[in-house]
């Protein structure tokens, strides 16, 4: 029994090598469809890439700016700056309370943010991670909570691209690469904010619909307010702007400022509109630059009469 159990231990790190070498020749030689359960892609969408390389050269800020698309699109920190804040946007593509934890635990300490804003968007709250946690696995470095986060997620795209990721950070791969500021209609402007060139567009109409949101992502959101809440940083939460027709269409909006409102200071911008559907968006999800302008205004005159 014991050399059996011995040659099949054996025969299992033998496979896991193989399947590795594998992998990497696999991933370094082909291109995306030929490998649909592969998907590391450094500097995709969203200057993911340039972000997570210039948060570690940043420390001791005022505000850190945590959420999806809507907060490293909606948060300008040139106008912070203006406005005598030191802040550095951490918001990623689609980025789930799973993702925002990774990141906090990475780079929280260096960081020391005297406030967080937190955008909660309840969309993130609805899905599985599974996209936002590809773009952390191929745009920053690979440890122990990426590990987790593949096991938790349990999808065979995530594991092939963490353990060719973990295979690239080990050989250093990616250490002189840069990634283009301008891309398309996006500017990266230094300390996260995405900026899209000016453009409105024609918000379409909603059908009404309901959030279902995750029993996962909810206990991972209250994790990070707890963690949090033991650094003793403050934290605001902030449902950023979107369409009216949109957040109209969505019959348990109220639920959902209910989670938030248990969890700590929760403002949400979509109650009291000032922008226009038709002027201030550039697409059904996010603003243009003129109504991050606006928004952003609104923000600071909260924080500074808060003071």
């Amino acid at each position: 029994m014991k050399q059996f159990i011995s040659t099949f231990a054996k025969f299992i790190v033998c496979a896991f090598i193989m399947y590795c070498g594998i992998l990497f020749v696999w991933g370094r030689t082909l291109s995306a469809r030929f490998k649909p359960n592969l998907y590391y892609c450094v500097a995709a969408y969203g200057h993911t890439f340039s972000r997570l390389k210039e948060v570690k050269t940043k420390k001791n800020i005022d505000i850190l700016f945590l959420g999806s698309s809507h907060a490293y699109r909606g948060f300008d920190t040139r106008i912070f700056e203006k406005s005598g804040y030191e802040t550095f946007n951490l918001g990623s593509s689609a980025q789930t309370p799973m993702q925002t934890k990774i990141l906090l635990k990475r780079y929280l300490e260096k960081l020391k943010p005297k406030l967080i804003i937190y955008e909660v968007y309840p969309a993130t709250f609805s899905i599985d991670g599974v996209e936002s946690a590809l773009d952390i696995i191929s745009n920053d470095y690979n440890d122990l909570g990426s590990a987790k986060m593949a096991l938790e997620l349990n999808n065979i795209k995530i594991y092939n691209t963490f353990l060719y990721g973990t295979y690239i950070d080990f050989i250093d791969l990616n250490a002189n690469y840069k990634e283009q500021r301008r891309k398309k209609y996006d500017n990266y402007i230094p300390g996260g904010f995405v900026e899209r060139d000016m453009k409105i567009t024609k918000i379409k109409t909603y059908n009404q619909s309901e959030w279902v949101f995750k029993e996962n992502q909810l206990l991972h959101f209250e994790e990070i307010i707890s963690y949090l809440k033991s650094e003793k940083i403050e934290v605001k939460l902030v449902y950023a702007p979107i369409p009216k027709s949109k957040y109209k269409s969505y019959v348990n909006s109220k639920e959902f400022d209910s989670i938030m409102k248990s969890q700590g200071e929760y403002i949400n911008f979509n109650e009291n509109p000032f922008l226009n559907d038709s002027l201030h968006y550039y697409d059904n999800d996010h603003l243009n630059q003129e109504g991050v302008t606006i928004f952003n205004q609104k923000l600071i005159e909260l924080l500074k009469s808060k003071k």
